[in-house]
């Protein structure tokens, strides 16, 4: 007889997600993770306090629409997400819509994992479900979210992907980083339907 104890018989534990929202003690830590190589590539922030107050401190006041939150995994800080109302910013609402089909409740995340450490190894995907999950709760009356990703970005697509987004159009698009071509992967996560 096997022990109870046995690796069949014990249950898998997930580990505690949390955010919160990012404050200016949060932005050592986001320079931190914005200067990592993995993340500098498709983020391309500048470092410096100066640029992080710049490009964070208006959302971490609540001085704008957008929401910068700090992922916590059994207490550690290892990702940033961001969310907002895509309508809420008008360069890029106009963008958007003008590639695919965009209503007024559309919401839209971005995220990064801090930590070179800690990618690759399916965190991105289920920290993204989460968010999604959360989205839906904080926002009643979005239908969608939306994510477009540069194409060349392989590993978000596919964390996207396996979070249950589905792919609805390859466009063109500004890309972040001047190195990217314009062509992005547009994603899609719908409101799920009560039964």
């Amino acid at each position: 007889m096997l022990a109870v104890d046995a690796p069949y018989y014990r249950r898998r534990v997930e580990n505690r997600i949390d955010w919160r929202r990012v404050t200016p003690a949060d932005f050592p830590l986001l320079a931190e993770w914005l200067a990592q190589p993995h993340v500098h590539r498709w983020w391309h922030h500048e470092f410096t306090p100066e640029a992080v107050e710049r490009d964070f401190g208006a959302a971490a006041r609540g001085d704008e629409p957008g929401e910068d939150w700090l992922v916590s995994v059994d207490g550690e800080p290892v990702a940033l997400f961001q969310r907002c109302r895509v309508a809420d910013y008008a360069d890029e609402f106009d963008q958007l819509s003008a590639a695919v089909p965009t209503p007024l409740d559309t919401m839209t995340i971005d995220y990064l994992i801090g930590d070179p450490h800690r990618t690759g190894k399916g965190l991105g995907t289920r920290l993204i479900r989460w968010a999604v999950a959360r989205t839906w709760t904080d926002y009643p009356d979005a239908t969608v979210i939306i994510i477009p990703i540069v194409a060349a970005n392989r590993a978000s697509w596919r964390a996207l992907e396996k979070a249950g987004a589905r792919r609805i159009a390859t466009v063109e698009m500004e890309p972040e980083n001047p190195i990217d071509d314009r062509e992005h992967h547009v994603y899609q996560f719908d409101r799920p339907v009560d039964r």
